[in-house]
């Protein structure tokens, strides 16, 4: 078959025409919902912040008002705290992202399977798929970062699950043990001792640093850093102004333990009703590859000129980039932020 008569020049402008729109599509397709999300949250926060003195100035200087200044300004602070030391320490280091995953790895040991992995893929890749030596190392180095990359990953994830799914029921016993007039540090004592993992071991290392001297807000907050999910937020921030402010314990910690609950109902109430456009989404995806490998079992000749000619090429790239774009649009379009 002749190839098609396209000058050096025109494939050049097409070549850079179609990057653009790839690479602005993409752009386009990450950055605007976290823009969108932003201006959302700080249009809230405004009118929140417009609110405030208003309600100031009716309340007056009743210990009521007092009582809600002085959580204000505990809240301030914590999230002072929280932003400087979000400032200091920016991304997880390897270590932490092994511990939140519940793994006994070392760095070394982290990097020693990196390397087996990627010597197994390159060997692999070299004897069975015949593979030249530039693309068998290509292949080598992108299994050795990304496989354990994604297994810490799928570790850490499944963990805060179970810690997202056990916590509320950690909460009740504390509720239930502050009503009946236990100390706060006996009813995590109880968690540390009767939870399930991974609750179990989060809350023995909370008695462990008050065994040490921490104070139990320091502790918490702690609990808050090794376990980065919205739950253990809330539960160090309540402990922390309880702790400044006083109040009825019991009654916040319940109700912390049924907002936790109603979120867990709320994710599967959305996980249910996105299921349908999931699972649309990976029809519509998985579509072009399949046909793609039916054609090549059918007619091997007729779409083996994407992989023979120069053009056929191009066609790949472009087709590979678009598809790619479309997955992201269609995920952004699925995930469900609440």
């Amino acid at each position: 078959m002749d190839r098609l008569p396209i000058s050096p020049l025109g494939l050049q402008i097409a070549i850079f025409m179609l990057t653009t729109l790839c690479v602005g599509a993409l752009l386009f397709a990450t950055l605007s919902p976290v823009v969108t999300r932003n201006a959302r949250a700080k249009a809230r926060i405004g009118r929140l912040e417009g609110l405030t003195p208003r309600a100031g100035q009716q309340a007056g200087n009743s210990p009521e008002s007092r009582r809600k200044k002085l959580v204000e300004d505990t809240l301030k602070e914590l999230d002072a705290k929280q932003m400087a030391k979000a400032g200091k320490t920016g991304k997880q280091t390897l270590t932490s992202r092994l511990r939140q995953a519940g793994m006994a790895w070392s760095r070394s040991t982290y990097f020693i399977v990196t390397f087996i992995i990627g010597t197994v893929v390159y060997v692999f890749a070299l004897m069975v798929l015949q593979a030249g030596i530039l693309p068998a190392a290509g292949f080598a180095v992108a299994a050795g970062l990304l496989l354990p990359h994604l297994l810490v990953v799928h570790k850490r994830n499944g963990r805060f699950k179970k810690f997202s799914a056990e916590f509320p029921n950690a909460l009740d016993v504390v509720v239930r043990g502050v009503k009946s007039g236990m100390p706060l540090v006996d009813c995590l004592k109880a968690i540390a001792s009767d939870a399930q993992e991974p609750v179990k071991g989060e809350f023995t290392t909370i008695i462990q640093d008050q065994t040490l001297g921490v104070p139990l807000d320091e502790a918490l907050q702690r609990l808050a850093d090794r376990v980065p999910i919205s739950e253990a937020n809330f539960f160090a921030i309540v402990i922390s102004i309880q702790s400044r402010t006083g109040g009825n314990l019991s009654e916040a910690l319940g109700n912390l333990s049924k907002v936790l609950r109603d979120r867990k109902n709320l994710r599967g109430k959305i996980k249910a009703m996105s299921a349908e456009a999931k699972a649309s989404a990976g029809i519509i995806g998985s579509m072009p590859v399949v046909v793609a490998l039916l054609l090549y079992f059918v007619s091997p000749d007729y779409i083996g000129l994407l992989f023979s000619e120069s053009l056929g090429h191009i066609v790949l790239a472009a087709s590979g980039v678009w598809m790619f774009i479309g997955i992201m649009v269609m995920r952004k379009m699925i995930n469900f932020d609440f």
